[in-house]
């Protein structure tokens, strides 16, 4: 498994598996996700989105009303004041 060591200034350099692997070249943006169990995911910017369906799971699959939308975007904006 590809490692690598992280300097004094908190820079690490992808290993070439890796880069191969996420098809990342000079100059790409990289995403860093934390998942619910605590995984670290890095993710090309340049991904195409339809390869990011399903990265994150989802604990609770329920759909919701588009009341209970605008109720959750009473509260959170009543939360910033």
């Amino acid at each position: 498994m590809p490692c690598a060591t992280i300097t004094s200034k908190g820079q690490v350099t992808i290993p070439k598996e890796i880069r191969d692997y996420l098809k990342l070249d000079t100059g790409t943006k990289v995403d860093f996700v934390i998942t619910e169990t605590g995984e670290v995911k890095v993710i090309p910017l340049v991904t195409n989105v339809k390869t990011l369906s399903g990265m994150l799971e989802r604990t609770e699959k329920k759909a919701v009303t588009l009341e209970e939308m605008d109720e959750a975007i009473r509260k959170g904006a009543s939360d910033w004041t």
